[in-house]
């Protein structure tokens, strides 16, 4: 069993422990919460997005822009902190982004949209991350 918070849970009753209910369901089984629902949905604040299961740094604020789309998105992520997945779940094919370094869903990314320069949407739910305030 994980023997504190660096070490990784071997197990999913492991992380059922670690996580809330409603992390749980997003991060471990690919859940996804309502729009506009998260705390991180219209948040401002300077610093670095966490994964809320593992604490690995994913997402500097200054990559996050409105989209609209009711989830908090973001144009980038930090290098190497995000794998990503083909996902041919609900009748579609997307792209699901996961945490590289404790394979937790964060949500999905989509290209271009044009929604910034980098014609990259980063769709995160807020259950999925942590903001560490600068």
């Amino acid at each position: 069993m994980a023997s504190d918070e660096t070490t990784l849970p071997s197990t999913e009753d492991e992380w059922r422990i670690r996580l809330s209910p409603a992390e749980f369901r997003v991060l471990r089984e690919a859940g996804t919460e309502a729009p506009f629902s998260g705390e991180y949905v219209n948040t401002k604040t300077e610093g670095i997005y966490n994964c809320r299961a593992c604490g690995a740094q994913l997402y500097p604020s200054d990559t996050k822009f409105d989209s609209h789309c009711g989830w908090p998105s973001f144009d980038d992520a930090i290098p190497g902190a995000v794998k990503e997945i083909e996902d041919r779940g609900l009748g579609m094919v997307r792209t699901e982004i996961r945490c590289a370094r404790c394979d937790s869903h964060l949500g999905h990314v989509f290209r271009g949209e044009g929604f910034t320069a980098k014609n990259t949407r980063h769709c995160v739910n807020s259950l999925s991350i942590r903001l560490d305030p600068k």
